[in-house]
């Protein structure tokens, strides 16, 4: 009997995404709200051959977190995981903690000379993500991520509509760096989003007018694919106004914005390239992943782009039926890509 396409998920993300072998130690960061994703990925480390060690975030302390818990950096120093995953749902404020987390191992492995972990952030997987973008092709998102790269990394100018009314014009900063997110991370200290595909760098300037059906964060959980889209209104990147049929969805959306400094800052511009998310899901995990745009407000994640600002909250934002050009060369029309 062949594999589900849950299993077949579970197989892609540990043998193929993060290649684990038997020789490595597989630390899984789960909660009990995504259990059932994070045992799983254990199991599938350990039919491997490799070690595996499952860790509950609630047994570390209340949620929502937004301090790495001290025990969690022991129990994962005692371990020296060569491969980790955070499997977890993403609750109000813990940003904070997630991006310290990243930090804290940087140091903690560090202090240890040893090579960091490769890493799986899965923050909101459900086991219906598991059996849509963790069972596309890795190989061809690889493939489609490096060339959509090399047509936009030395970008002046990008412009995008959509069907849905947006229409945005992003400058680019050539010191800044495109990351290209594809999937594959076999390497010590590689990290990457699960499920994957994308292509992402700070904006220069960001300028326009976004509709957007699906946002990060918390919110993702909270409202999952918007019944009434959000415009949002951006100059010299900074958001200006947010409106919506539900206002007290924009409101509140512009609240979390204000509760950081540089929140309202335009800190991420992306291109998705998993083609085989074909519609939106309401979870931010893929959904930032389908052919097209998005942008992110607050944390340029300066480590990655080169941005030399900060901040304490990052939301994306993903608006749906993108054309885009660059440089005034069509690369999508309505979700489709355009490649030579």
């Amino acid at each position: 009997m062949g594999l589900d396409q849950f299993e077949k998920g579970i197989r892609n993300a540990v043998r193929v995404c993060m290649n684990v072998k038997i020789d490595d130690r597989v630390l899984v960061i789960s909660d009990q709200k995504t259990l059932e994703v994070g045992q799983a990925l254990a199991n599938e480390a350990q039919a491997v051959g490799a070690r595996s060690k499952l860790l509950i975030l609630e047994d570390y302390g209340p949620r929502p977190m937004t301090e790495v818990p001290g025990e969690l950096i022991n129990s994962l120093t005692d371990f020296t995981p060569t491969v980790t995953f955070f499997a977890a749902d993403g609750q109000e404020g813990e940003v904070k903690m997630r991006m310290g987390l990243s930090v804290r191992i940087k140091e903690v492995f560090a202090k240890m000379d040893q090579p960091r972990p490769r890493h799986g952030h899965m923050i909101g997987i459900t086991p219906a993500l598991i059996r849509q973008g963790m069972t596309a092709d890795y190989q061809q998102i690889y493939q489609l991520t490096h060339q959509v790269l090399d047509l936009v990394k030395n970008a002046e100018i990008i412009k995008v509509t959509s069907s849905r009314g947006s229409d945005i014009t992003v400058e680019f900063n050539p010191a800044y760096n495109w990351i290209p997110c594809h999937g594959l991370y076999h390497r010590a200290g590689d990290w990457g989003n699960l499920p994957e595909g994308e292509v992402f760098t700070c904006p220069k300037n960001l300028n326009g007018t976004l509709i957007v059906d699906v946002l990060g964060d918390y919110f993702s959980p909270k409202y999952g694919v918007l019944d009434h889209p959000l415009t949002i209104e951006v100059k010299d990147s900074l958001v200006t106004d947010v409106h919506c049929q539900d206002q007290s969805l924009a409101d509140e959306f512009l609240a979390y914005l204000n509760s950081a400094k540089n929140g309202r800052r335009a800190g991420e511009f992306a291109i998705g390239t998993n083609v085989a998310v074909e519609e939106l899901s309401g979870n931010l995990l893929q959904d930032e992943k389908i052919p097209g745009i998005h942008v992110a407000f607050g944390n340029p994640y300066g480590n990655k782009t080169g941005a030399d600002w900060k901040s304490d909250v990052h939301v994306d934002v993903v608006p749906i039926g993108c054309t885009i050009q660059v440089d005034g060369r069509k690369l999508m029309e309505n979700g489709n890509f355009i490649l030579p």
